[in-house]
């Protein structure tokens, strides 16, 4: 379970590092956003450590899920998809077109692999 854990963390990050990649370098999408008052570029460090972290955040979610919730998958991916609603409103800071669409895609891939992968994990809670 863990290894499959750290796999899928691994696998979202690679996909969102290819994704900047394919915006920056192939499309010359400069990915920039306002952040509060600032803007700020999204460079591919960025990329990696952001779905890194959400990773490991959706983890200790799963974690705490398997604990409470007897259905924990069912719940995660419900959680997920609601995070990643919530989450489309960042790429919206984008200053181009370009940055909200790489933005937005950067947002779909982590989800579309991170949700799943790790749902696909989930513990049922044993009746201790």
């Amino acid at each position: 379970m863990t290894q499959r854990r750290l796999i899928t963390i691994l696998v979202a990050a690679v996909a969102t590092a290819v994704v900047w990649v394919i915006a920056h370098l192939a499309f010359g999408v400069e990915i920039r956003a306002k952040t509060g008052g600032a803007e700020q570029t999204v460079g591919l460090a960025a990329v990696i450590i952001a779905t890194v972290v959400a990773g490991f955040a959706g983890w200790g979610v799963l974690a705490l899920l398997e604990r409470w919730t007897a259905n924990p998958g069912r719940v995660f991916t419900i959680v997920g998809a609601v995070v990643l609603l919530l989450s489309l409103g960042g790429p919206a800071g984008g200053l181009t077109t370009g940055a909200k669409v790489s933005l937005a895609l950067l947002h779909l891939v982590a989800a579309l692999i991170l949700v799943p992968g790790l749902a696909g994990t989930a513990q049922p809670r044993t009746g201790k």
